[in-house]
């Protein structure tokens, strides 16, 4: 009887069935158009503005305002009320370096954008920085749980028909670093708009510059370097 072909190797060997990108901070940079909206919604409510900016990254906004617990407040409502000014207020907003021509080069099926931002938000940031629209994006109102919880990163890669094992995430917040952990996939974390080092033991990289995938004759994307150097995933 002849020996049965063992499968082809996957993340464990860096290469991938599908890319998961967080938004914000990840593929774009909105830092600026955040901030001016939360900042004066911090000074509405009387918060030290420089101390609670830090705390509005990657999470989802309903939850950012149920943890201040703030009495008297809906987070729900204040929540929306957030994201209608922040669809308006779109200066600013860019792509972080090289990140359009490396989800371009994606074949379409294989990546997705999984966002803490609501839907109609993230389709306003996306089309501001001209980066595509993906045909699968998971946001806000697509889990009941958001970042660090793993829902929404399992959900892309159920909506990709994938396993999130064979997935690498890409991520700038450790919330979403957290979740893409607890899907079980690989991450990348994207340093672009850190002012600080961020300490992980996950590979990282500053911008998608010196990127290049390509799919293998198995139809697993393969993550390297420009210089032809493997990432390590």
């Amino acid at each position: 009887m002849s020996a049965v072909p063992a499968s082809p190797p996957s993340a464990a060997a860096g290469r991938y069935r599908a890319f998961l990108f967080d938004m914000d901070g990840t593929v774009i940079n909105s830092i600026a158009a955040a901030e001016r909206i939360w900042g004066l919604w911090a000074k509405r409510q009387g918060l030290d503005v420089a101390t609670f900016l830090p705390t509005i990254h990657g999470a989802r906004s309903v939850d950012t305002i149920t943890k201040l617990a703030l009495p008297g407040l809906d987070p729900r409502q204040e929540a929306q009320g957030i994201t209608d000014a922040e669809i308006i207020d779109v200066e600013g907003i860019i792509e972080i370096a090289g990140a359009q021509r490396f989800l371009q080069s994606l074949p379409p099926a294989q990546w997705a954008i999984v966002t803490s931002a609501p839907r109609a938000l993230a389709v306003a940031r996306l089309k501001a920085a001209g980066m595509p629209v993906p045909a699968v994006m998971v946001t806000a109102e697509d889990v009941k749980a958001g970042k660090p919880k793993p829902d929404c990163y399992l959900l892309a890669a159920e909506k990709l028909g994938v396993s999130p094992a064979d997935c690498l995430v890409f991520e700038d917040a450790l919330v979403g670093i957290e979740a893409g952990v607890a899907a079980g996939a690989r991450v990348m974390v994207i340093t672009a708009t850190h002012a600080h080092p961020l300490a992980t033991p996950h590979p990282a990289i500053a911008s998608y510059e010196a990127m290049v995938a390509t799919v293998d004759a198995d139809g697993f994307i393969v993550l390297a370097q420009s210089a032809a150097t493997p990432v390590q995933g």
